[in-house]
């Protein structure tokens, strides 16, 4: 969960990065609308722990400040409108925000202030901008973060078209929708203009971009990289859309980082036909391998869950050696929960604690092969980005740096790294 403020306008987001683009922006058109006391929580569902943390945040602010107005977006507001509604928020559609931020906060504002004038015993009415019909027509804006970030994230596409049994995205968002290349260059341009040297492209099913407007994600980086942008980074990646073109931009050029992040989900292949996933396991490690030969350097990363419906120990157990099988140093990696309105709920269900024991194990098993691989950095050179704090940052690789001495935020420095220090490793400028 992460919090933004724009004078008496809070955003708190909660999940992914395509989430925290998006509350940015919606932070930055707050300060252009001046809206009123409002806090805005950009909340998730991508499992019902992350639902449970919304609705405790939302009911305590509606407690403990009940002169501001609370307003709830995202994928929880949008599978539980009616729920966050009758706690006394305002519910704003995910369509409504990623249709225009500024729109969505000029109606937050006007909301804010009809709540100031009514009675205090009469309960606010529900506010939504609820645009069920005709997602698909709905364009969708690039949405940039803040320039207090070293890095800026640039959200490129929402929703998913692929309908995975497991997951309540395309029910929160829609199916695919791309913002145009045009767009996206615009907000590009504007994070290369405030010095942030570092772009991370992230969507709901970033490799889909395009399909919807006959373009692709490796036309879009191709576009990119023709500004004098320094880094380039891609959040998650369906394995099964990672073409010549894109395979070759991730293996051919310097300026796209070499940290590939894979939506994988399971390392067995029963789990995955029941997940409706469209790539198997072989498939996973034989894109790791060819990756890893063309570029050695490049780390990876993947989605795992666990516990899904109908897993044995043996598919488990599969799963538990697709870490070392595809070198996964970077796992993200959670319990399977069962979503309302989706194929996987009405499957037999492995149960919580299962589920959880195994994410466990599974989180164990990756934090084994992430030190490793920091262990085998040790002396090696190569350079990283300082965040805001002077001190910490992240390699091309994604390894977690930090700097015995400090150095200018936002700079990219040459570094030698030095020992681990548990999940993160020490590192040196040197002269490059």
């Amino acid at each position: 969960m992460s919090v933004a403020e724009a004078g008496r306008v809070e955003v708190v987001n909660f999940g992914c990065r395509l989430n925290l683009a998006e509350g940015e922006a919606i932070r930055a058109a707050a300060t252009r609308a001046a809206a009123p006391d409002t806090i805005v929580f950009n909340s998730c569902a991508v499992t019902d722990e992350a639902v449970r943390q919304a609705r405790q945040a939302v009911r305590r602010a509606l407690r403990e400040r009940p002169d501001t107005a609370v307003v709830v977006t995202g994928c929880a507001a949008e599978l539980e409108a009616e729920r966050f509604a009758d706690m006394g928020a305002r519910v704003v559609a995910n369509d409504a925000k990623g249709l225009t931020a500024s729109y969505q906060v000029e109606n937050i504002a006007s909301s804010s202030s009809a709540r100031a004038e009514m009675d205090d015993a009469a309960p606010p009415p529900p506010f939504a901008l609820s645009l069920p019909k005709g997602r698909s027509s709905l364009p969708y804006l690039p949405a940039l973060s803040g320039a207090d970030h070293a890095r800026a994230f640039l959200g490129v596409q929402t929703g998913c078209s692929h309908s995975c049994t497991f997951c309540a995205t395309v029910l929160a968002r829609g199916t695919a929708r791309s913002a145009t290349v045009g767009s996206i260059l615009t907000a590009a341009r504007t994070a290369i203009d405030r010095g942030q040297r570092e772009i991370v492209l992230t969507g709901v099913d970033l490799a889909s971009y395009g399909d919807d407007s006959g373009t692709s994600l490796a036309a879009l980086v191709e576009a990119l990289l023709r500004l004098p942008l320094e880094r380039l980074r891609l959040s998650s990646l369906d394995p099964a859309r990672i073409d010549d073109a894109l395979f070759a931009l991730l293996t051919q050029d310097a300026r796209i980082m070499p940290h590939v992040h894979l939506s994988l989900q399971a390392g067995d292949d029963m789990v995955l036909t029941r997940m409706k996933r469209r790539h198997r396991r072989a498939d996973a490690v034989r894109l790791v391998e060819r990756l890893k030969a063309a570029r050695p350097e490049i780390a990876i990363g993947a989605d795992l869950i666990a516990g899904f419906p109908t897993e044995d120990a043996a598919m488990f157990a599969n799963s538990l050696a697709l870490i070392d099988d595809c070198d996964i140093v970077f796992g993200h990696i959670f319990p399977y929960s069962a979503r309302g309105g989706t194929p996987a709920a009405r499957m037999p269900q492995v149960g919580r604690s299962a589920a959880r024991d195994r994410a466990a194990r599974l989180r164990e098993a990756n934090a084994r092969r992430r030190h490793a691989w920091l262990d085998r950095l040790t002396g090696s050179t190569t350079t990283m980005l300082v965040e805001r704090d002077g001190r910490t940052g992240h390699a091309e690789n994604f390894a977690a740096l930090i700097l015995a001495t400090p150095a200018e935020p936002g700079a990219i420095v040459p570094v030698r790294a030095g020992a681990r220090d548990g999940d993160r490793m020490t590192a040196e400028r040197i002269s490059g």
